[in-house]
């Protein structure tokens, strides 16, 4: 089996590798260091290196992987440890967590993400009930690092199992509370979150920390603890996998990072034919991938789609920056056949600094003036991006 490990897996620049090609290498092994803003990337399994190029490190993996790994380097500073580990933020970009969490909290809160806000994904609420304990841990390690005076777990009541064992593992904690998040999405955006727990709206670019809060998601939570107690390296991956697969929903815990994306789709028992595209993420904000795409440190679910229905017609396509964005609905309309004539954006989104950003997100107006836009520049039909769903 042969493990592709991309460079750049996270916000910064494509990684330097460290090893050279016919390499042996050891899992943990320190295999690609960041130029400038990145994280460290080390090996998830041990075996061989059969080729580098300047977007991957590709492995040959033992057949019988072992079931220790390199550990990062001792040190007392929690920081040190969740940057020497590669730590990044598993449920969005991939910012670095060590740059994240350098702060201090002048009487201000950390708040854990638990609101697996793309509909679809599992993974996180099986992450909680393998180990609720250890989503309470990492919250304390984060208020300690902060100095936060107080730490939230935000959650959708309609998961209820995780929320009990959540309450149970926070019970003799007087400065840690469970709060309720929307049953919709964008739940999970942070200014979101910001805006059901602490009735702060934050501006678009605005970010947390102008709230004195600093947010992290479950994943991301479980990494900072298994660097600082175990001094284990960013080296697996949860996910999702489901759609048109034989298995119905499966839920990925601990998936190798560089591990195919169709060996997944294999494990799941194959495809449902007839099936479309493969997206890697959640509905709303996922990619367009392929069996040859590979497990990142952010890959968070892989969807097997219906095929695309064909249509010619000409199209207007209406964007959100929660939800499809115009490139994703261009690329819809392209793949059922039809033509874009037309494009516009939700009446919230402004521009920050070069990108374009919701003003209230999960808040979606009407959009009469933007369709009549479209039907006017020719528009027999329209796909829209918005969320509040």
């Amino acid at each position: 089996m042969e493990i592709k490990i991309p460079l750049r897996q996270h916000v910064g620049g494509i990684n330097s590798p460290i090893v050279k090609l016919r390499d042996k290498v050891y899992k943990g092994q320190l295999i690609a260091v960041p130029n400038g803003l990145g994280a460290n990337i080390h090996s998830s399994v041990s075996g061989e290196i059969v080729d580098i190029d300047d977007e991957n490190i590709t492995i040959k993996a033992l057949p019988n992987q072992p079931d220790d790994y390199i550990k990062i380097k001792e040190s007392n500073d929690y920081l040190e440890l969740i940057k020497e580990a590669g730590v990044v933020g598993a449920g969005g970009a991939g910012f670095p967590t060590n740059i994240k969490l350098n702060t201090k909290l002048e009487s201000g809160f950390v708040v854990v993400n638990a609101a697996e806000c793309e509909p679809l994904l599992n993974h996180n609420m099986a992450r909680i009930m393998e180990d609720p304990d250890l989503i309470v841990r990492g919250l304390k390690y984060v208020m300690e690092i902060t100095g936060a005076k107080k730490g939230y777990i935000a959650i959708k009541p309609k998961n209820k199992e995780p929320l009990i064992e959540l309450g149970k593992a926070i019970k003799d904690y007087e400065n840690i509370e469970i709060k309720y998040l929307p049953n919709m999405y964008p739940a999970g955006d942070e200014r979101v979150i910001i805006r059901e727990l602490f009735g702060i709206i934050l501006k678009p670019g605005q970010l947390p920390l102008e709230a004195n809060v600093v947010v992290t998601n479950i994943e991301t939570i479980r990494n900072i603890v298994l660097a600082i107690e175990e001094r284990r390296p960013v080296i697996t991956k949860d996910l999702t996998v489901d759609g048109r697969i034989k298995s119905g929903e499966k839920v990925f815990l601990n998936i190798p990072i560089g591990t195919s994306i169709k060996s997944l789709i294999d494990n799941c028992g194959g495809y449902i034919e007839p099936h479309g595209e493969i997206i890697l993420g959640g509905p709303f904000m996922g990619k367009t991938g392929s069996e040859d795409s590979v497990v990142t440190k952010t890959t968070g679910g892989i969807l097997v789609a219906l095929p695309f229905p064909n249509d010619s017609r000409k199209f207007g396509v209406l964007g959100c920056e929660c939800g499809a964005q115009v490139d994703r609905l261009t690329s819809i309309v392209e793949n059922m056949g039809g033509e874009v004539v037309s494009a516009t954006n939700c009446k919230r989104m402004k521009d920050v600094n070069g990108r374009l950003r919701c003003e209230e997100p999960g808040v979606c107006p009407g959009q009469a003036e933007k369709i009549m836009y479209l039907k006017k520049n020719g528009a027999e039909a329209i796909v829209v991006g918005t969320c509040e769903t």
